[in-house]
């Protein structure tokens, strides 16, 4: 299946996969995709991120005992099916018809839809129950999350994916960060370049030492641009008119999302 044409769909499967409720097979099957099809690695970097944001917004909160019992019931059960299920298939289960593998399929996305749920509500009570919660700040802040409008990433030679790019149009921000081990040297810089589709390639600014990165940029900076490229330079990068000097060590498609 082309998750890449169903957003709305690769939207709710990436944050399942974030949250860690995508699991077994299904899990693998999303992995695949994601080595295979760039928007799909995006997706699920992306959503990565916006968890790893998340934990910003309040302090840690343990959910009650009560939660616990409910998730453990909930993977229990789905064991259990899973159990009977392939006792009754027994050495057929590798032949079985492809409708019957796609239904294993979505029973086990609904069963990621259902712990993500739980783990949600859980979010939403802890918020409430914390003596002197300001909802005004938390609003606040919640209005000041990125609103990602373009997405890439940026891999080495070998595919591996090295950075995650998003822009966010009302703030004017190209935030950019390291995913992969890659670290230039010290006389070195990282630049980020524009590809467009005529014309040559136009610098978007020149990258710091740490793992996130925030550049300004318009949106018209980036729209219809269709790659982007991150070049090895001198210290302090090198004027944008010329181009890279050095060579391309990061590139990737740039993605406008669907609203």
């Amino acid at each position: 299946m082309n998750l890449s044409a169903h957003p709305e769909l690769l939207d709710r499967i990436a944050a399942g996969y974030a949250l860690g409720s995508l699991r077994a097979g299904a899990r693998r099957r999303f992995e695949t995709m994601a080595r295979e099809q760039p928007p799909v690695r995006a997706a699920a970097l992306l959503w990565q991120s916006r968890l790893l944001s998340m934990t910003e917004l309040q302090p840690a909160q343990p959910p009650s005992a009560a939660v616990w019992t409910r998730i453990d019931n909930l993977m229990q059960a789905e064991a259990d099916q899973q159990r009977m299920e392939a006792a009754r298939a027994g050495s057929a289960a590798a032949e079985s018809p492809r409708w019957l593998r796609a239904l294993a399929f979505w029973r086990t996305l609904s069963a990621a839809g259902a712990l993500a749920t739980v783990l949600a509500v859980v979010s939403a009570v802890n918020i409430q129950q914390r003596a002197g919660v300001d909802l005004q700040d938390l609003q606040a802040k919640l209005q000041s999350t990125p609103q990602v409008a373009y997405v890439a990433v940026l891999s080495d030679e070998q595919s591996k994916a090295s950075m995650l790019v998003t822009f966010d149009p009302r703030q004017r921000t190209l935030t950019l960060q390291r995913v992969g081990n890659f670290q230039e040297a010290a006389d070195r810089s990282l630049q980020l370049w524009a590809l467009p589709p005529s014309g040559g390639p136009r610098s978007l600014g020149v990258l710091g030492t740490d793992k996130l990165l925030r550049l300004t940029a318009a949106e018209g900076d980036v729209r219809e641009v269709p790659t982007l490229a991150i070049s090895l330079e001198p210290k302090g990068g090198v004027p944008g008119a010329g181009g890279p000097t050095g060579p391309v060590v990061f590139k990737g498609a740039l993605i406008q999302k669907q609203s």
